[in-house]
């Protein structure tokens, strides 16, 4: 399998209790998470040699984060030490029409006031096949993307493809800003992974495709997935088309384009929603892990990678618990959920 690296941060994870609001709790359940943590940890799970690249501080609770990645396989090698705090959020799980919500409180994390100085990109990327990372990593501080635009620099020229997950969040940054940001980016990228929301606000470009209501027509998208491939040299073009028809019941699928042929992956009905928090991460790392193992079948990759992602829905906390054998077996049709003896 092949060594792969992703960059980013990890937070700890404070839930309300089941489905309870944030002013019911008295307590909240602790785990850690964070984009690209997940998907090394997916990556792990499928038998890569999976790097996360990070930095925490020096303390019980950031080896805290640090274990929580060592339990499922990841690399901690290149996870630097020191700062002053790990970034938290706050997750309320919705159910029904009450939508969930998420509250950050990351501001100077370690990460955020990390340094090049805390990285020895060449060792990172030596011998490394991918790279991963998200737009929710330039948008921590301009330190960040700073560090992130070294990293792909140093990427590229070690030869490493190269994904990115648009990923945009309205509670970090502004559209001009990170379209200000992402797009000098883009000239490292490969694969580009986004709904049609994040291309409109990380890359100022939007399809002809009413996903609000519903109607994920996929041809809406072909459009943009030209124009983008065309713009930004990108081999692949990547959306996932989520259906939300409550906050516990969404409709899931992809569509992919490498610059030649369109494949549009079969449809899920997800209900009931147990978390979709890392939902669109785990859907990231099953389509590296996909065309990582069969590059010349796109059709292939993107629907173990909606597979994948389907399957984390069903899985409280951030990371995607899965083997690449479950996930082929409801690739392959399996959905009868009956128990495995």
């Amino acid at each position: 399998m092949a060594k792969v690296v992703t960059m980013g941060e990890i937070m700890l994870r404070l839930s309300s209790a089941g489905n309870s609001r944030f002013v019911q709790c008295q307590a909240f359940d602790a785990c850690y998470g964070g984009g690209e943590a997940n998907v090394a940890v997916s990556l792990a799970n499928y038998g890569h040699d999976a790097y996360f690249v990070s930095k925490v501080p020096a303390h019980e609770i950031g080896q805290c984060a640090v274990n929580a990645l060592r339990r499922y396989g990841v690399n901690t090698k290149f996870v630097a030490r020191g700062g002053d705090r790990l970034g938290i959020y706050y997750l309320e799980t919705g159910a029904s029409m009450r939508a969930s919500k998420v509250i950050y409180d990351r501001a100077h994390s370690s990460v955020a006031e990390a340094d090049p100085s805390d990285y020895d990109f060449d060792a990172i990327f030596e011998g490394a096949k991918w790279f991963h990372w998200s737009g929710i990593t330039p948008a921590i501080s301009d330190k960040s993307a700073e560090c992130l635009r070294l990293a792909l620099i140093a990427a590229k020229k070690h030869g490493v493809t190269v994904s990115v997950d648009l990923n945009f969040r309205k509670k970090l940054w502004t559209s001009e800003k990170a379209i200000s940001v992402m797009k000098p980016l883009m000239q490292y990228v490969d694969v580009c992974i986004g709904n049609e929301e994040d291309a409109a606000l990380c890359l100022g470009f939007k399809p002809d495709a009413d996903v609000e209501g519903g109607k994920t027509d996929a041809s809406g998208y072909y459009a943009i997935f030209k124009q983008m491939a065309k713009e930004f040299g990108f081999k692949y073009v990547v959306s996932t088309l989520r259906e939300s028809y409550s906050a516990t019941h969404n409709g899931w699928k992809a569509l992919i384009y490498n610059g030649k042929d369109f494949y549009e992956s079969k449809h899920y009905d997800i209900n009931p929603i147990i978390d979709r928090v890392g939902g669109g991460d785990s859907f990231s790392g099953g389509l590296i892990h996909g065309l990582l193992t069969w590059p010349e079948d796109q059709g292939k990759a993107l629907e173990f990678a909606v597979a994948a992602s389907a399957l984390k829905h069903t899985i409280p906390g951030d990371f995607n618990l899965v083997s690449e054998s479950e996930v082929s077996a409801l690739a392959g049709g399996d959905a009868s959920g009956r128990v495995q003896r």
